[in-house]
């Protein structure tokens, strides 16, 4: 009885958030031969999900402002430190990159590679634009996030929450299914990338955060070896459609702002080489996929945990 009503203090992302944790624990262990942190991960793993049902039940328990802001909030935080787990582990367990076969469809598809087409439209001025759009990813959810947390009641948020963060994981399976590194190594030469594509003030700076972000390290002398294999599907496509779509679906006052963004953003994924073309399409089908099994999954979980009268408009 105490681990039922343990259970039910637990938001839609926190059960998404311990339900992936756990696969990623159990990839840890079938294919412990090969990845070589595998114990630290499973530990990792272990502790998190403990201090999340610890700090869901706090937050329940005490229902202080702090306690339930961070309860609602940490989770975005959160998929960023599960991104880098999966980072040590997708290369171990699949080391084949499937950039060839992406190459092949983007061609047979435009009969042009089309990320070499759009280079005879490259501009400072454009590249600018785009690589600013493209950075404005790692802010877009936070609006909107913060705007349903201001002006509407929390299960609310809990809703657009669970749909930010089940999608992150959606795409995280994406990259163990299809490792790629993307048409910036793969079409052009990295190194060259800044003289190719040159911006004004602020490329550079936004270019360097993503690179550190998907663990290369400026300088290095081969850093195909060490980036993070996530090209498919288009995380920044998939995520920007759900937000876009969280956006119109509260009717948050910025909403028309996403758009714009999400529109350069989406264009700046080809044009800046971070993605073939058929990544975007795998980020569409994956953006149709989050919201359609995602409504499910979050009213099965409220009916579980008696929370089902929380969420009703929003899912149906």
């Amino acid at each position: 009885m105490k681990i039922r009503k343990t259970i039910s203090y637990l938001a839609p992302v926190d059960f998404a958030s311990i339900v992936f944790l756990l696969l990623l624990t159990a990839l840890n262990v079938v294919f412990h031969a090969r990845v070589s942190v595998w114990r630290e991960l499973v530990l990792v793993n272990a502790v998190t999900i403990a201090a999340i049902v610890l700090l869901a039940w706090l937050a329940e328990k005490h229902k202080t402002k702090l306690l339930v802001g961070i309860h609602r909030w940490y989770c975005y935080l959160f998929v960023i430190f599960v991104f880098k787990e999966i980072y040590l582990m997708v290369r171990p367990i699949h080391p084949t990159d499937y950039d060839q076969i992406f190459i092949a469809i983007d061609y047979w598809f435009f009969g042009v590679h089309p990320t070499q087409w759009l280079f005879r439209f490259a501009h400072p001025v454009l590249t600018e634009i785009l690589q600013t759009a493209y950075f404005s990813y790692y802010v877009i959810f936070i609006v909107v996030g913060v705007e349903v947390y201001r002006r509407y009641p929390i299960e609310k948020f809990d809703h657009a929450a669970f749909l930010i963060v089940y999608g992150f994981y959606l795409s995280y399976l994406g990259y163990f299914l299809l490792p790629a590194v993307g048409p910036r190594f793969t079409l052009h030469e990295f190194s060259a990338l800044e003289r190719d594509l040159p911006g004004l003030f602020f490329t550079d700076f936004f270019r360097d955060i993503i690179n550190a972000g998907e663990s290369i390290t400026k300088g290095h002398p081969n850093p195909v070896e060490i980036v993070q294999r996530d090209v498919f599907p288009s995380g920044h496509t998939q995520l920007t459609l759900v937000s876009t779509y969280l956006a119109f679906h509260y009717r948050i006052k910025s909403r028309w702002i996403v758009v714009f963004l999400a529109t350069l953003l989406i264009i700046g994924t080809v044009y800046l080489r971070y993605h073939y073309v058929v990544d975007l399409a795998g980020g569409v089908l994956f953006f149709v996929i989050t919201i359609w099994t995602g409504n499910k999954l979050e009213v099965w979980w409220n009916i579980v945990t008696g929370r089902v009268n929380n969420v009703r408009h929003d899912t149906e």
